[in-house]
């Protein structure tokens, strides 16, 4: 059974600074729709929108139900914001335990981790931990994921890697990335938008990136 997710009637404001406004959109289960646009463009504020952290007009249905606070709602919608969400005390074997995952799967994929199973998140690299807090987000069970820059801070293999799970969940999953790594995005995504000047502009191919002012 297919799942959509409509996003429409958006208006954001910063004091008099209008952030985002005419946006529309609307996501399915089973495809990866992506938003470029240049830093300060209200990228990652429309996914707090999305989510409900960042209180704004909107209207977010989900298989044509208002969800005006999608965090409560983990089964539904999941996000991996650009900073990490996952206290640095905790192990991996906590983490993998708390969402229910296996981590000889994880380490299938990712080998470089088979010898920290028992290691604290906090004592990871910055690049590791970015790793760790896709993946678990990735397999959790829920019909749609928001991804902010899920190919920034890694390096090109595990570009690849999270690549490959991308396409792997998304046959019960729909998936929102935005991020700059714009090949990345032409390469994996159905459907690409460009946000810019608070709305959202349908995107073919690379040309029209210029033609749109986002590339020179």
């Amino acid at each position: 059974m297919k799942h959509t997710l409509d996003i429409s009637g958006i208006r954001l404001l910063f004091g008099e600074r209008l952030i985002l406004s005419d946006v529309y959109l609307k996501i399915e289960t089973g495809e990866v729709v992506g938003l470029l646009g240049r830093n300060g463009c209200g990228k990652t504020c429309l996914m707090r929108v999305i989510l409900g952290s960042l209180p704004a007009e909107k209207s977010i249905l989900v298989d044509e139900t208002s969800l005006f606070e999608a965090y409560r709602y983990p089964e539904l919608v999941r996000y991996v914001a650009q900073h990490n969400f996952i206290p640095k005390s905790l192990t991996l074997k906590r983490i993998f335990s708390d969402f229910s995952l296996d981590f000889s799967a994880f380490t299938t994929i990712f080998p470089e981790f088979e010898t920290r199973y028992k290691s604290k998140i906090g004592h990871l690299s910055g690049g590791m931990r970015r790793i760790v807090e896709l993946y678990v987000i990735m397999k959790s069970p829920t019909q749609f994921v928001l991804l902010d820059e899920p190919f920034t801070h890694v390096s090109p293999m595990q570009t690849d890697r999270i690549k490959t799970i991308i396409d792997e969940e998304r046959s019960n999953k729909g998936f929102f990335i935005t991020d700059h790594m714009y090949r990345h995005m032409l390469k994996v995504c159905d459907r690409i938008y460009l946000l810019s000047d608070g709305k959202t502009h349908r995107v073919k191919e690379a040309g029209d990136l210029k033609k749109l002012g986002y590339l020179f």
